[in-house]
């Protein structure tokens, strides 16, 4: 059997700024409770693609929605109260 070998030492020179900054962490970190809301809000609106929602489905999908909302409006101000950064006044 053969082995295949890169040729260079190197394939895919390595970059420090392949991580994610402290700043970018802590953006994530933010938003976090949005991204969840937005995956529960997905996951219950795939579980009544391919059927009649009942009225358990509907709940979910509701209560999903709220959540979703209520995590974006909770960002959103947020981001209104945070103060800017520079800028002349």
């Amino acid at each position: 059997m053969k082995h295949i070998a890169a040729l260079q030492s190197i394939v895919t020179p390595w970059s420090d700024g392949l991580e994610p900054t402290d700043a970018e962490l802590g953006a994530i970190e933010q938003e976090m409770p949005l991204i969840l809301a937005e995956r529960d809000l997905l996951d219950a609106q795939i579980m009544t693609l391919d059927r009649t929602p009942t009225e358990v489905d509907e709940q979910r999908l509701r209560r999903a929605r709220r959540r979703m909302l209520a995590a974006r409006t909770a960002l959103e101000n947020r981001a209104a109260h945070r103060p800017s950064s520079g800028g002349a006044a």
